[in-house]
């Protein structure tokens, strides 16, 4: 268990907070930050749930509790399964990942077959995650949702789709997203085997 003030830390630093901008977030004096890094005070419980909140995290992944976060920061890659003219296609792109707590937001870095789409992920213990995706024009046909499993170290995850097809039909594939392009082809290839 990590002590709550390099918890605040290590969080403030990843979200490129300064101790004043937390301070300000948090609703507290610049001086109360310093002192909760340093481990001089503990916060009372109204503070360090303002805290977790402008940190982005629960309070007990403040606590230093929730166990080892997963981070997912940076960038990844992502496979798809589509079908186009009636075979499977598989469709392989970059995505950034940025983190914040539980909660995970997806941009394509580059299109494939499309236009550019963005989505938000939700963590879940397990380690699950849910989420959506959407056209970044809105476009109601480049809607829907994804379920991964996290697996191999939290470098990779596997799950599956669901969308709406240009004609109004549901569809649905597999999906993958790995920290390198070759073992989200390589994840892809075992689930379309």
């Amino acid at each position: 268990m990590d002590p709550l003030g390099e918890v605040i830390k290590r969080r403030r630093r990843v979200l490129g907070l300064s101790q004043a901008e937390l301070a300000e977030g948090a609703e507290v004096h610049l001086r109360q930050i310093r002192r909760y890094e340093s481990g001089e005070q503990q916060p009372v419980l109204a503070v360090a749930a303002r805290l977790a909140a402008t940190l982005g995290v629960t309070v007990d992944e403040l606590a230093g509790i929730a166990g080892d976060p997963v981070s997912l920061d940076g960038a990844w890659w992502a496979a798809r399964q589509l079908l186009v003219d009636g075979r499977d296609v598989v469709v392989t792109l970059a995505v950034a990942l940025t983190q914040h707590g539980a909660t995970i937001e997806m941009e394509a870095l580059e299109t494939g077959r499309g236009a550019p789409w963005r989505g938000e992920l939700r963590l879940w213990k397990g380690p699950a995650l849910t989420g959506w995706y959407a056209g970044a024009g809105g476009d109601v046909r480049s809607r829907g949702t994804m379920f991964f499993l996290l697996r191999d170290d939290s470098t990779l995850a596997e799950g599956r789709w669901v969308g709406v097809a240009p004609d109004g039909s549901i569809v649905s594939g597999h999906a993958t997203l790995a920290r390198t392009r070759m073992d989200a082809q390589a994840a892809m290839a075992r689930l379309t085997a």
